[in-house]
């Protein structure tokens, strides 16, 4: 590559980045910078929802595609409800029906008509239904509901169903991928015959998560418990995996839920036990939503963009050529077609990016910004010498790689570029998880460090509740390796027999 190229690789860089507003000067601003200039999400006509364009979309298929296998290896099998729920299903479980009442969207008419007074159209009055319809927020009444005639005997359970599918929650403060009013996810539900069996289920897709989440999307997680009012609205029991994003903020990554027999009571769902006893079925309910992708980026990017972890990039290698006219090019064009067919080969995902109308310069910060792994660039003079200059995303250093087998080491580069991004957010992580005994130093923590701040409670939701009206900071969970320690609660100086974790969180 010339001087030359090389200074307009550089001031192209610094162009886009100034368009990028910095962490350091508002973390919200550079979070919907990084979604919107990164090509992952674009605001809609609807209120509070968003459009998840073609880059983002791509990254989502990644992300579901890996969990839908590892869904899959534990015994899980797809299926589909409808989207609309009867209104009086959701009055059938009290807690759930409370839970989730101020974020449903009702659906009251059938029909449309023209309006006779020339005002477009309008809702025909004569259509209005005999029930209305919920849009749903969460499917566990009218899975449950199915469930009574699919479960009759122990010879119909396990039942281990998961469906892919969006979901409306009418949320007034909405964000990008972190809080939308219409957003994708994934749910399970699944039935059994004893308590001992759901439990052994809830935690273990709460492993299941927890890899995923670790080892594709490089995000270090703490598995542990909702405190009793953090629970899904009918759950004896929520667990959850909770990431520390850059700004010190935590985000609940995934949760999964011990529904005892609640919805089986509320449904009436009852099977014939080997010693021909009718009883209530045992219940789970578990999922995780396209907050996943809000979790990635702000979890790794920097202020020049997206930085995506290898395993799970819509694109990891772009190959960008630097050549002075046809006849360059068209060598160039044909040791790519080589490389890409060596690369494609080992599962890499690669583009050769050989357009004319942008520059190199302009084309290198691009792929910066969109958070690429790898970036290969190759010129006439590097084709002489056998090399290429290889450029990895996550610390932005560069190395000149022989032709000879270049494949196995890139395949090898993004291997260490998982691993690097993974250690790098654990460090963070692990740097921002702080012990505090006193009212004093856990209200300044949180202003000054932030993170995880681990702390006695006294156990009474009316504390929780002073807690986080005091300093927005909430109980993220109860960590499953929890040891027990006698101490005294932070705010109340009542006794406690173990540290929790707070935070302020999205």
């Amino acid at each position: 590559m010339t001087i030359r190229c090389k200074l307009n690789v550089k001031t192209q860089s610094l162009r886009m980045s100034k368009e990028i507003t910095s962490r350091e000067a508002d973390y919200s601003q550079w979070y919907n910078d990084l979604v919107l200039k990164g090509g992952l999400a674009d605001y809609s006509a609807v209120r509070g929802c968003m459009v998840i364009k073609p880059y983002g979309f791509g990254l989502w298929e990644n992300m579901r595609d890996q969990l839908d296998r590892m869904f899959k290896e534990t015994g899980h099998v797809n299926a589909y409800f409808p989207l609309f729920i009867p209104k009086s299903f959701l009055s059938k479980e009290a807690a759930h029906v409370e839970g989730f009442a101020k974020e449903c969207a009702v659906v009251t008419h059938y029909r449309l008509k023209n309006d006779p007074n020339g005002g477009g159209v309008v809702v025909d009055p004569e259509a209005k239904l005999e029930e209305e319809l919920i849009v749903r927020p969460t499917s566990e009444t009218i899975i449950w509901n199915t469930y009574k005639d699919w479960i009759q005997s122990y010879r119909d359970l396990p039942l281990l169903i998961n469906q892919w599918a969006n979901v409306v929650r009418w949320e007034m403060r909405t964000r990008l991928f972190l809080r939308t009013a219409e957003f994708l996810w994934q749910e399970g539900h699944t039935a059994h015959a004893t308590r001992e069996e759901a439990i052994e289920e809830t935690e273990k897709m709460l492993d299941v998560y927890a890899s995923f989440v670790e080892e594709f999307m490089a995000v270090p997680v703490i598995k542990g418990v909702k405190s009793p009012s953090e629970r899904f609205a009918g759950a004896e029991d929520t667990y959850c995996i909770e990431a520390l994003m850059q700004d010190g903020k935590a985000l609940q990554a995934g949760t999964s839920h011990f529904l005892g027999q609640n919805f089986a009571k509320a449904f009436d769902v009852k099977f014939l036990t080997k010693e021909n006893k009718l009883e209530f079925v045992w219940a789970t309910s578990w999922g995780v939503s396209t907050r996943l992708i809000g979790a990635l980026v702000m979890a790794h990017s920097d202020d020049q963009g997206l930085i995506l972890p290898p395993k799970i990039a819509p694109l990891q290698v772009v190959i960008v050529p630097i050549y002075k006219g046809d006849e360059q090019k068209a060598l160039l064009g044909e040791k790519v077609a080589e490389i890409m067919k060596d690369l494609k080969a080992l599962g890499i995902s690669v583009k050769y990016d050989d357009s004319d109308n942008t520059r190199p310069g302009w084309k290198f910060a691009e792929y910066e910004l969109k958070g690429v792994p790898v970036r290969i660039a190759l010129g006439a003079r590097d084709l002489e010498n056998k090399v290429a200059e290889v450029a990895r995303r996550d610390t932005k250093e560069k190395q000149s790689m022989p032709l000879e087998n270049l494949a196995l080491q890139v395949k090898t580069l993004l291997e260490d570029i998982q691993l690097n991004m993974f250690n790098k957010a654990k460090a963070y992580r692990d740097s921002h998880i702080t012990e505090v005994n006193d009212w004093a130093s856990f209200e300044r923590l949180l202003d000054e460090k932030g993170g995880f701040l681990s702390a006695h409670w006294d156990g009474s939701a009316e504390t929780e509740e002073a807690i986080k009206d005091k300093t927005k900071a909430t109980i993220r969970c109860i960590p499953l390796n929890n040891k027990l320690e006698a101490g005294t609660c932070i705010l109340t100086g009542k006794p406690s027999t173990q540290r929790v974790l707070f935070a302020r969180a999205y």
